[in-house]
C-alpha cells in the first residue's frame, strides 16, 4: 500500500491527502510527529533521492537553526537534524511502492498512484 510521509498540520501535506482521498486512493498516512522518525527511513529517502531534495533549506524551521548548526552541513549532520527536527524534511513525500515523490504533484501522483 502506498505510504504518505509528512505532518498532519502541512498545507502541502493536507492538498495530498485530499487529493488521494478525492481520487480514491488507498493509502497509509505516516506523521514523523505521531508515528516517529527512524533513521534508516530517512536515510533510505536520502539515498533514493538525495540530500538536496530531502532537507528543505527554504523553510522557516531551517532558518532558525543557528548559523552553527548550518555550518560544515555534512550528509551525517544533516541527518541528524532532520531526525531533531522533522520539520527540515521536505513535504510530503509519497512513496507509491514503486518511486519517492517529494512534494505534492497531482500529475506524478496521477500517473503513478
Amino acid at each position: 500500500m502506498p505510504v504518505l510521509y509528512g505532518i498532519k498540520n502541512c498545507d502541502s501535506v493536507k492538498k495530498a491527502r485530499s487529493w488521494l482521498e478525492a481520487n480514491q486512493t488507498s493509502y497509509r498516512f505516516h506523521d514523523y510527529r505521531v508515528d516517529g522518525l527512524e533513521a534508516n527511513l530517512l536515510q533510505g529517502f536520502i539515498d533514493a533521492l538525495g540530500i538536496d531534495a530531502v532537507l528543505n533549506q527554504r523553510s522557516t524551521s531551517w532558518r532558525q537553526l543557528s548559523e552553527d548548526q548550518k555550518r560544515d552541513l555534512s550528509p551525517e549532520k544533516a541527518l541528524q537534524l532532520m531526525l531533531d527536527m522533522p520539520t527540515l524534511i521536505k513535504r510530503p513525500i509519497f512513496d507509491n511502492g514503486e518511486q519517492l515523490i517529494v512534494g505534492f504533484n497531482p500529475d506524478l501522483y496521477r500517473k503513478k498512484s
